[in-house]
């Protein structure tokens, strides 16, 4: 299944209900059935750079991606430094992601003001860019500066990939990033930011950034497996954006709720497993990989699975197993 540029990856899920050192397991099964990398992501439970550390001295040729990362939590050269960090101590490839976050994370949890998210993506972006590739950091830009600072470690020069969805920070992704990553979309959505992404990075004189698109995924998903994914859409069913696309899927009720400024609790009674079918591969074997496959053909370069964990199937092993049998046959999914 390996292949020069990453096809079909795996994340780390971070499930609320679920032990935290399931990651591990996770990375474990990852590396186990040959998936192109494993993204490590940062909630409330591990430091991201800490864990992914973890999972390369574990398995160090396994290749990962940390983040997406929020620019207004972290500075850019403590986001490169951590790359070349986790990449100089397990021997590990390391690309890196970052993005915007949502206000809860930024002001609520960390206490930082999120100030025009935008310049913010892309000053940051250049900056690691500048760091991470051995450069003395040099910019003093509206948002973000740096002056000074090199790295002493060797420079791996990672892949840098933005998180994105609304137009300007898409825009951001197609000038400065090698790849844009999206999330809890329908396939349709894919399309549209593919356009989107395609036509920005045509206006800036170079290649389009490789797409890459976070697809939750259960094979015989449990009731707890259905809890879980509609507890983690809570957050995004208000978000600017989001919003429109639930809506235009047909949860228009749970948008307004959301939008009412009602609490996380009364929103989750308003989601149904039925958005499970629209954002998510969900079902048997065979739903699991055809809706995969409508992911791969709306744009996507790269499907990054995060499976369902649970009590049944710890680090989603039945799940991963399932993906990885179905889509490396003749390359059905991702060829």
């Amino acid at each position: 299944m390996k292949t020069s540029e990453p096809r079909l990856s795996v994340s780390l899920p971070y499930w609320q209900d679920r032990p935290p050192l399931d990651a591990l397991a996770v990375a474990d099964e990852t590396a186990r059935l040959g998936f192109d990398r494993l993204w490590v992501g940062e909630m409330a439970t591990f430091d991201a750079f800490a864990l992914a550390t973890a999972i390369g001295a574990r398995v160090p040729d396994l290749p990962l991606c940390v983040g997406p990362l929020a620019v207004d939590v972290r500075t850019p050269v403590a986001i490169a430094l951590g790359a070349a960090s986790v990449a100089a101590l397990t021997g590990a490839r390391v690309d890196l992601a970052i993005g915007t976050s949502s206000t809860v994370v930024v002001e609520g949890w960390h206490g930082r003001t999120r100030l025009s998210p935008a310049i913010h993506l892309e000053e940051t972006a250049r900056i690691v860019r500048q760091v991470a590739a051995g450069r003395k950091a040099d910019f003093d830009g509206r948002v973000e500066r740096a002056r000074g600072f090199r790295l002493r470690l060797p420079a791996t020069d990672p892949a840098l990939v933005i998180a994105a969805f609304g137009p300007q920070a898409l825009g951001v992704a197609a000038r400065e990033a090698d790849g844009v990553v999206l999330n809890l979309v329908t396939p349709q959505q894919v399309s549209r930011c593919v356009s989107v992404v395609r036509a920005a990075a045509e206006s800036a004189g170079r290649p389009c950034p490789r797409v890459s698109v976070w697809v939750t995924a259960a094979v015989d998903p449990s009731a707890a497996d259905l809890e879980s994914f509609r507890r983690a859409v809570v957050g995004y069913l208000a978000a600017p954006g989001y919003a429109d696309m639930f809506a235009d899927a047909g949860f228009a009720t749970a948008v307004e709720i959301a939008r009412s400024g009602a609490t996380p609790k009364q929103i989750y009674g308003a989601v149904t497993d039925d958005l499970a079918a629209v954002i998510g591969a969900f079902g048997d074997a065979g739903a699991v990989a055809r809706r995969l496959a409508a992911y791969r053909d709306s744009g996507a370069d790269e499907i990054v699975v995060v499976p369902a964990t649970s009590a049944d199937d710890p680090g989603g092993a039945r799940t991963l197993d399932v993906v990885a049998r179905a889509c490396a046959p003749a390359a059905e999914i991702l060829a």
